[in-house]
């Protein structure tokens, strides 16, 4: 006997960027402001140039900016296909000539947002503790022309409620290295005059609060940086982020989605103009802007959680993980109706536990546009401009 529930629905899903940290099954859309995605075709703004203009990488920098756009976590949950990836983008950056004595110049200067760790839950006190969380933004400063070299690591919370800055002693022994210990830390909260010292007794942890740091490649434009740390971890660091990597991470983090999504948007207007396919793999949704139902059966039929995957042959499949072993499964077709739009229906479904199924009636029809596409990251509009941004899970298609 099946299970009947009927769902003639217009409702747009996409999928998105690249593999292994997304939200789970049951992660919660936020809401998308009626007005933000309407504002796309507005002319880009300076501001916009200007960052557009101001992110350089050639074209072996881009392929580790590739293998890392998507990994939740900075490392911490990437897949064995994700760290291959990543690490292969990284010895061919080693091998080739960034800026020869790194510690010597310039370009070191700044502050670095850590983008991923080979070890995010070893190492420092601040990693153990916060480099796997996506909810926080972690930064590296290093100054080490002024009197009072420093190297420091940042977490920081959120603009509202502040960060925790742990700092160390620097000094440079040779082009590549810096020794540094760590002699102090506070917590610095936006409500409070004050800041509150971090309870770490470096003075007691005697070797444990010294290191050395060798940054192995140092970009000739300077916005990129990859480093190696004496407990056998590997940094990999950005001073400017590219549009998917903002995009991402508004998501993660849940702050300033709307606006990350009109940025990206706007930056890819022309990308958007041109005709995009629907790009066969698995992905996973991992932001929209309708909010889940009370009902997960009615969220899943309209594919407001879970995976969705999409085969060469016009099939699309939605699967769910509802609870040990149990899922489940819708599957339909799709026909591009223009160039950036397609006709979905979906109306085969079933809960299936091991090699039994539940058939459930239902039927959910979809008008999907792609409002940006590539093998990395999807973003889709349908019926009252519903969006939604899904990730590649399966890794990055081969061209």
């Amino acid at each position: 006997m099946a299970l009947k529930f009927h769902a003639a629905i217009n409702l747009s899903l996409q999928l998105s960027p690249s593999p292994t940290l997304f939200a789970p099954s049951f992660c919660k859309p936020r809401k998308l402001l009626k007005s933000s995605v309407k504002k796309t075709h507005v002319c880009q703004s300076s501001l916009v140039d200007e960052q557009q203009q101001q992110i350089s990488f050639n074209e072996q920098e881009n392929q580790l900016i590739n293998a890392l756009v998507g990994i939740q976590g900075r490392g911490k949950s990437a897949s064995p296909q994700q760290l291959n990836e990543v690490g292969l983008a990284v010895k061919v950056l080693e091998g080739l000539e960034g800026v020869s004595e790194p510690t010597g110049s310039n370009l070191i200067e700044g502050r670095w947002q850590l983008m991923f760790t080979t070890r995010p839950g070893t190492a420092s006190p601040i990693q153990r503790t916060f480099v796997g969380v996506d909810f926080f933004s972690v930064f590296q400063e290093v100054y080490l022309r002024t009197n009072d070299p420093r190297v420091s690591n940042i977490v920081k919370f959120s603009n509202a409620i502040g960060e925790l800055k742990v700092e160390a002693a620097a000094t440079i022994e040779n082009g590549k290295r810096i020794l540094f210990q760590f002699d102090r830390a506070a917590f610095s909260f936006k409500f409070l005059p004050f800041k509150v010292p971090y309870p770490v007794p470096f003075r007691l942890l005697g070797d444990e609060a010294k290191g050395w740091l060798d940054t192995t490649y140092l970009s000739p434009s300077g916005n990129l940086r990859i480093s190696r740390g004496n407990k056998g971890t590997t940094f990999v660091l950005q001073k400017k982020t590219e549009p998917r990597q903002r995009l991402l991470s508004a998501i993660w983090t849940g702050t300033g989605v709307l606006e990350a999504i009109d940025e990206f948007i706007k930056l890819n207007q022309n990308v958007a103009k041109d005709e995009m396919e629907l790009i066969d793999g698995e992905w996973q949704m991992i932001w929209s802007s309708q909010m889940e139902t009370d009902s997960w059966i009615e969220n899943a039929g309209r594919g407001l959680m879970g995976k969705q995957i999409v085969t060469k042959n016009g099939q699309l499949k939605f699967v769910v993980d509802i609870l040990l072993g149990v899922r489940f499964s819708m599957t339909g077709t799709f026909v591009k109706s223009s160039p950036n739009t397609y006709d979905v229906k979906m109306d085969d479904a079933a809960i299936i536990g091991g090699m039994f199924g539940l058939p459930v009636e239902m039927e959910t029809k979809i008008n999907l546009e792609l409002l940006y596409s590539d093998d990395k990251i999807r973003i889709s509009r349908g019926y009252k401009n519903i969006v939604f941004v899904h990730a590649r899970t399966d890794g990055t298609r081969q061209k």
